[in-house]
């Protein structure tokens, strides 16, 4: 019989930097607690932890801990247990870690105070464990967009083959955001005196082939410098928001290897356009994605395409519904591309550009390339089975009308 995977059950959230970058919001409240919507920023990743079932955390604190302690006590107010370890606001992250080193699982999940992503687990398990004998993985987004400076280079075997806290090496693609699966044997080789725990360890873990990495194009989200807030407020607003497939969902497929290819073959769905209302009325942002493969099969144009979607938006306009954004990938079935489902790259797209938690949205298709887009991109699937409509999956559940 296998032996049971091993799971983690502890997160250490590195918090103790006095945030000078946000000065003077720092001024008399820690980073981590600078307000969005009501509560701080360290709530949302106490809250997150908790639902994907890491029911201890240990605070590791320095710059006004008894802002962060006072808040939230124990714990038991969020259904965790709330520990702290105390050292100098100056001390760097290896001083913190070191310090609480008897205090750590073999196995704990390192966070940055300061970053949101949509922790996503299981799959980070599953990655790590798939690396045996490594000491630590650390999750690093894509980057494609630009989004920070890299610091990373990951082999296409999802080890860390460079890591560079300065950020000035050649050939980096990626940035490491925390999230970090982490032993405590990569604890104990920290070396002694004030020293940052990423900048003098990772480098060495590479080195031994010991440092993997999880990544993900889905953005994450910062309190770490002024210019980041907007963006963070935006994303944790948390707006409901939907996304749709088109054909099959809202309008009649056309036979196989054949294409709506102008708005006289379009055919609304029964129940499709009330569906839509619906979801308006209920204050759903609604985003299409769709396949379109008969552009590059040369059988409509793009213009064909975004006459079928302007008579679209404006018949939904006039009934009281709408759309908020709509994306399509013109390229043929053996094209390669990231867009054409069941890739994600429309999925990820649509996240930068609306600070979407594709985490927390539905994706609404119906057949088996749209469940698995909506796994590859990470969010909650629904699917139009046949003798179904799109109303009676957006008032069964999703609304529950």
């Amino acid at each position: 019989m296998a032996e049971p995977r091993e799971t983690v059950d502890q997160a250490v959230i590195l918090a103790g930097g006095r945030g000078t970058r946000l000065m003077p919001l720092t001024a008399h409240t820690p980073k981590p607690m600078i307000p969005f919507h009501g509560k701080p920023f360290v709530e949302y990743l106490v809250e997150e932890l908790r639902d994907a079932g890491v029911h201890r955390i240990l605070m590791l604190l320095g710059y006004l801990p008894e802002t962060i302690r006072s808040h939230f006590g124990s714990g038991s107010r969020w259904g965790v247990r709330m520990d702290y370890d105390v050292t100098d606001p100056d001390d760097e992250t290896g001083v913190r870690l070191r310090h609480a080193c008897d205090r750590l699982d073999s196995l704990f999940l390192l966070m940055y105070c300061d970053n949101y992503w949509p922790l996503q687990l299981d799959r980070m398990l599953d990655s790590f464990h798939r690396h045996p004998g490594i000491l630590g993985q650390i999750t690093v987004y894509a980057n494609t967009d630009g989004y920070s400076r890299d610091n990373v280079r990951v082999a296409p075997d999802g080890m860390v083959e460079q890591f560079d806290k300065s950020r000035t090496a050649p050939n980096l693609r990626g940035v490491d955001i925390g999230y970090m699966l982490m032993r405590t044997e990569a604890v104990g080789s920290t070396p002694d005196g004030n020293v940052n725990f990423e900048r003098e360890v990772f480098p060495r873990l590479v080195s031994a082939w010991k440092l993997a990495a999880y990544r993900t194009e889905h953005r994450y989200y910062s309190v770490g410098a002024p210019e980041r807030l907007p963006a963070t407020a935006r994303f944790l607003e948390r707006r409901n928001t939907i996304i749709l497939d088109r054909d099959g969902v809202l309008n009649e497929k056309a036979p196989r290897a054949d294409y709506v290819k102008n708005w006289g073959e379009f055919r609304w769905k029964p129940g499709a356009k009330q569906a839509m209302v619906e979801l308006k009325r209920a204050g759903y942002r609604i985003i299409l994605i769709t396949n379109q493969a008969g552009i590059a099969r040369g059988v409509m144009t793009e213009q064909d395409l975004a006459d079928i979607h302007a008579r679209l938006t404006r018949e939904l306009e006039q009934m009281g519904g709408g759309l908020d954004a709509i994306y399509h990938c013109p390229h043929d079935w053996d094209a390669g591309c990231d867009c054409r489902k069941p890739k994600p790259g429309m999925f990820f797209r649509a996240q930068r550009e609306h600070d979407l938690d594709l985490s927390r949205t539905y994706y609404i298709g119906d057949d088996e390339r749209d469940e698995q887009a909506a796994h590859a991109a990470g969010c909650r699937f629904l699917m139009v089975r046949p003798g179904e409509s799109l109303l009676d999956i957006v008032c069964g559940q999703v609304l529950a009308c």
